[in-house]
Order: structure tokens, then C-alpha cells, then sequence
């Protein structure tokens, strides 16, 4: 794989540093576990749903938590029963830890446990103040006229 320099966008870029650190971290070789599988759905309009395989994992072992862009998920099994005897054991019942990067403005709403699937829900919250808004234009001509009706 080709390494690509992020350098010279950083001399006429400015504020946009952490786009280029992103796609730096991104063309790096870290190699993620494939447990457990996920999918990552759009529902609607800037609403998104993380599901994951989990079965067996209880709510006590899963955990949740968002920071800095970040969603971490984790399942934490308890200690295991010694005196079980297995044959043949194909369930993982492993840990495990998996890192989502989210967007801005990208908020977890909710999470449920349904039928061996973790749904965590997501939907992006633009603040009214970065939304676009339209400004009207005010020509002499009617705010001459809007002020002598107004009179």
C-alpha cells in the first residue's frame, strides 16, 4: 500500500488539520478484530444504527461509552464455569473491543439488546447555529416604502 503525504494541505489548509490526521489513522495498517460482526445502517435522515452480533452477552457485560468522536464497545464475559465440560465449544465467549469513529455532531440516542443484537442508535444534531440560513436583501426602495406605510 502507498503512503500519502498530508503535508502540503496542511500549508493552505487551516482548520482542517483533523481531516488530515483522520485519513492519516485511517491509511494506517491497524488491524481491527472481526469480532464481532456489525453492520452500519442509515434509517433515515441523519439517523444511523449500529447492530452487532453479541449472543450470549448479557447487558451487565456490555458497555457503551462515547468520547472525544469516539464510540467504544465493549463485551466483558464473566468468569467462566470451570465445571462445565465441553465436547465441542463453537461459540466465542471471548472478549472484545470495537472503535467506531464518529462524525460531528454525531450523538448516541439509545442502545437495545435484542435477540443476541446490540442496535445502538445515532443521529446527527447540527446546532441551529452552523445550519445555513437565508438572509434576506433589503433594497432602499422598500424600506422607503416600509417606513411610510408604517406611518
Amino acid at each position: 500500500m502507498t503512503n500519502v503525504d498530508f503535508s502540503p494541505f496542511y500549508r493552505s489548509f487551516i482548520g482542517f488539520d483533523h481531516l488530515a490526521a483522520l485519513m492519516d489513522a485511517a491509511a494506517r495498517n491497524e488491524k481491527q478484530p472481526a469480532y464481532p460482526p456489525y453492520n452500519i445502517e442509515v434509517t433515515g435522515e441523519d439517523q444511523y444504527c449500529i447492530t452487532m452480533a453479541v449472543a450470549g452477552f448479557t447487558e451487565q457485560e456490555l458497555s457503551i461509552e462515547t468520547e472525544h468522536n469516539t464510540l467504544l464497545v465493549k463485551g466483558q464475559k464473566q468468569a467462566k464455569d470451570e465445571s462445565r465440560r465441553f465436547v465441542h465449544q463453537g461459540i466465542a465467549e471471548r472478549n472484545f473491543e470495537r472503535k467506531f469513529q464518529l462524525s460531528d455532531y454525531i450523538k448516541v440516542t439509545g442502545a437495545q439488546l435484542e435477540n443476541g443484537l446490540l442496535h445502538i442508535l445515532l443521529v446527527r444534531e447540527v446546532p441551529e447555529a452552523l445550519k445555513p440560513r437565508k438572509i434576506s436583501i433589503v433594497s432602499e426602495k422598500s424600506q422607503t416604502r416600509a417606513l411610510e406605510q408604517a406611518s
